[in-house]
């Protein structure tokens, strides 16, 4: 196996995963908000059933609107079903969400006609079948809704209410563990006792991504840079879930035991180990049965943005999610130079402005691969291809949307 693929190809590695198999469970309703649902949501009936009424006026033929006046016959309240019809020179009074009476076929508003004694007199007309909700203007019975895959949002709990759906079917969410290996790691709230002790934040950083993405997260901790303790660690992670996380040791240093543990204590199969990427170089993608375990760098930047180029779409195949990196086309807003042959993925601020995206980097600082910082405010990430030249002002450009 080449020690270095190209981004291009550890996509096709990771696209061609197939989750089969994923669990699923039955929902009220309303929990399953942020759920992926397991089913087809398909209309048994259709909307409204019935024509209806989609304002407060007067049900009449449009034919009479160049009458004198039209003779109130009746009263047509919402929810009821009334006996009268309307005939030439007649009008029922007739309600928002009231069935039109039989006979009628348009519904004048109430702000249009001048009510005297008994009777409507028109002062606007309206055009044929005006404020008539018509069958199945909602959906029609057999129409697919929902489809499989969807993230549901309030509106999909509204239309599946509507539908009578009490329980629904979604998948059960993937678990993702994830642990921080390094024994100069400090975790939050520890007490540092000397200066070469960092503090972490990548298991925090990437729990809430994950927690962000619909997924249950089991929180292993920072684990130190023994070989034991990270295989023992590791073993407990992959009984426990469905995607293990670990952040460091995964480079060429003499304390980077991450990767060697994977290959030869757990035996698993390397889909690949190293991506000709900035940031990520030694990214390892393994899996086990049918579990993954992918190996990030330990830099903050480097695992916040591999976990999103890597994990999020493993993640979403277990989910049995549609969902996909939002990448757009933008413009850049200043000359911006290619620093290395690599595809590389550098912080920048999104704007929206005149119908486009716009990407610029005041405010971003230059560095390594540990500045978390940069991907504050309104961030993104723009990606420079292998083999791509330096960028100039008024450029297209393709942005990952954070």
């Amino acid at each position: 196996m080449k020690k270095f693929i190209t981004y291009n190809q550890s996509l096709e590695i990771l696209n061609s995963i197939n989750i089969s198999n994923l669990s699923t469970q039955k929902l009220f309703v309303t929990d399953a908000l942020n759920r992926i649902l397991a089913q087809d949501i398909i209309a048994q009936e259709n909307s409204p059933a019935f024509k209806t009424s989609g304002m407060d006026g007067y049900a009449v033929k449009h034919e009479d609107l160049k009458l004198e006046k039209i003779e109130i016959i009746d009263k047509n309240p919402a929810g009821t079903v009334i006996d009268s019809s309307v005939t030439n020179g007649t009008t029922i009074k007739t309600f928002t969400g009231s069935l039109m009476p039989e006979g009628s076929d348009t519904l004048i508003p109430i702000e249009n006609v001048t009510v005297e004694d008994n009777y409507i007199i028109i002062n606007k007309e309206v055009p044929l079948n005006f404020a008539v909700r018509n069958v199945g203007e909602n959906y029609h019975q057999d129409e697919l809704l929902i489809p499989k895959g969807t993230l549901v949002d309030f509106t999909q709990i509204g239309v599946m209410a509507s539908l009578n759906i009490v329980q629904v079917e979604v998948y059960v969410k993937p678990t993702v563990a994830i642990a921080c290996t390094g024994s100069e790691i400090l975790d939050v709230g520890e007490i540092q006792t000397n200066d070469a002790q960092i503090r972490s934040s990548n298991h925090l950083t990437l729990e809430a991504l994950s927690k962000k993405h619909g997924a249950d997260v089991l929180q292993m901790g920072i684990v130190k840079d023994d070989r034991k303790s990270i295989t023992n660690l590791l073993k407990q992670a992959l009984l426990k879930s469905d995607i293990v996380v670990t952040t460091g040791g995964v480079s060429v240093g003499d304390y980077d035991y991450v990767k060697d543990i994977i290959k030869d204590e757990l035996a698993c199969e390397v889909l690949f180990q190293g991506v000709n990427i900035k940031p990520g170089l030694h990214i390892l993608f393994a899996k086990k049965g049918d579990k993954y375990i992918i190996g990030l760098p330990g830099f903050a930047y480097s695992s916040t943005v591999t976990f999103l180029l890597y994990v999020l779409p493993l993640l979403f195949k277990f989910k049995g999610s549609n969902e996909s990196l939002p990448i757009v086309d933008a413009i850049i807003d200043e000359n911006y130079p290619k620093k290395a042959p690599k595809t590389i993925f550098s912080a920048c601020n999104v704007t929206f402005k005149d119908g486009n995206y716009h990407v610029d980097f005041e405010g971003k600082k230059n560095g390594t691969s540990a500045i978390l910082t940069n991907m504050l405010g309104s961030p993104g990430l723009l990606i420079q291809e292998e083999g791509s030249s330096n960028l100039t002002a008024g450029d297209k450009v393709k942005v990952i949307l954070l």
